[in-house]
This record gives C-alpha cells, structure tokens and sequence, in this order.
C-alpha cells in the first residue's frame, strides 16, 4: 500500500506534466493533415512566419531558458508537411555565411534566447541555447551585420550551466 505522501507526489508530478504543453508530449499530426487538426494535436503556436513557398511555419517556442525549440510547416493549402526540433548542431550547421538573413534565420529558428550587440563591428548578436551534439549545455551566436546578413556564428557553454560564469 503507497504512503499519502507518494499518492501526493504522484499527483504533482501528473499535474506538471499535464500543464506543461512539452513539445515532446504533443501528438504529431499526419502529414496532409490541415491546419486545425494540426492546432488541435500541437496547441497554439507562439508565432506564424511566412513560407518562401506560401506556406506558413508555426514556431512552438523554448526559448529563452529551454534548449530546445520546434517548428512545424504548413503547405500553402494549410497542410501539415513536418514538425522538427530545430536548434540542433546539423541545422545550425545549414546556414551560411555571407547570404542567410535575419529573416530565414527566424523562419528556420524561431525567435532566440537573447539579443545582444558587439560594438567592435557593429553586429547583432542573436543567441540560442541549445545541447551541442545532444549532450553540452551550449548556446549558438549569430551575429548579423548592418544589412541583416550573418557574418559569423559562434558556439560556446552556455552561462547559466557553467561555474566560471556564475557570481560567487
């Protein structure tokens, strides 16, 4: 027989984990699937951009302190195509230098963690936390250049996880 306090326990644990709406418990729609039946399974969307092919992606946000966030597509006749966890190492990896823009970066990531800006070249800095090869705590910089164009993109520990970083 359980103890009141495991009977306790066993509720607070279903209770968070019903409220949380975690990206990982949602029921991924069918692709063809159309836009309501894929609200109904993944909930609202934190934001919608709009496709290059007139389709739409919905951004399910885990920024600022999660390391994870999803992005669902949507074909321009409001059917769903894919659903992706986006702040990986192989995505980050896609974009590139000199050509991806502000734009294509948030169709691709979302909105990041943190905004910042390094005065020596005047960039905009946008920062993603996210597991570097699944396993560190890590966070992804993107630094933009005055026309919105990524000139560089640094990966480091990410601050919140690192004892040098942490004020004693």
């Amino acid at each position: 027989m359980m103890r009141p306090t495991h009977h306790i326990a066993m509720l607070c644990a279903a209770l968070l984990l019903g409220g949380c709406g975690a990206p990982f418990l949602r029921q991924v729609p069918a692709v063809g699937e159309p836009l309501p039946a894929v609200e109904a399974k993944l909930g609202r969307s934190d934001a919608v951009y709009p496709a290059p092919d007139g389709g739409r992606i919905l951004e399910y946000r885990g920024q600022p302190m999660g390391q994870f966030q999803y992005m669902a597509r949507v074909d321009a006749d409001g059917r769903f195509v894919s659903y992706e966890q986006v702040l990986t190492s192989e995505k980050f990896a896609t974009v590139r230098i000199g050509k991806t823009d502000k734009d294509e970066i948030v169709r691709t990531f979302g909105r990041p963690a943190e905004f910042s800006r390094v005065a020596f070249h005047d960039y905009e800095v946008w920062s993603y936390r996210y597991k570097e090869a699944g396993v560190w705590n890590s966070m992804m910089h993107v630094h933009f250049d005055q026309k919105g164009v990524v000139q560089q993109m640094i990966n480091g520990p990410d601050p919140r996880y690192d004892d040098r970083f942490r004020l004693r």
